[in-house]
């Protein structure tokens, strides 16, 4: 079992078995179990709604015992919190399967936080750079100088008509 804390300082704790996956598909129509195949692992880093609804649904027992409702526990998520819950989240999942298809998960996970890892860089990198600095002083000076323009023909009075 992993834990997380939300932003409301309430520890929450993930479990996944038969049952937590069983409720996950019942509550979310999302089948934990297709995680190995790559496509939801994606869609749940990818879309932290999902991804908070996922874990909320592992977490109803626990959340119902300290009423905790979905609005409220959403409330809570954001920023670390969602990074520690993610993190729980794909360790269980890696901890549910058996060995060879853990060892395929685990894969599969350094993989995508590897991309991910090099994304960020990337990203970093390009708002880093120079060359955006320039394009964007490029760009404003073009807008300055279409809106002046503008009120300037707004501004001067209609030429007389012949």
């Amino acid at each position: 079992m992993k834990t997380f804390n939300d932003n409301a300082a309430r520890s929450w704790t993930v479990q996944v078995n038969v049952d937590a996956i069983k409720r996950v598909r019942d509550l979310a129509q999302v089948n934990l179990l297709e995680v190995v195949e790559g496509k939801l692992l994606e869609r749940l880093i990818a879309d932290p709604i999902l991804l908070c609804d996922v874990i909320y649904c592992l977490c109803k027992p626990e959340a119902d015992s300290k009423n905790v409702s979905d609005a409220d526990f959403g409330r809570a998520m954001g920023g670390n919190s969602i990074d520690g819950a993610t993190t729980a989240l794909l360790e269980e999942l890696v901890d549910f399967f058996p060995q060879a298809k853990r060892r395929v998960l685990a894969k599969a996970l350094a993989k995508l936080q590897k991309l991910q890892t090099a994304a960020l860089a990337a990203v970093e990198t390009r708002l880093d750079s120079p060359e955006l600095d320039r394009q964007m002083a490029a760009r404003l000076a073009q807008l300055e100088n279409s809106s002046g323009s503008a009120l300037e023909s707004s501004a001067s009075p209609p030429a007389p008509s012949p």
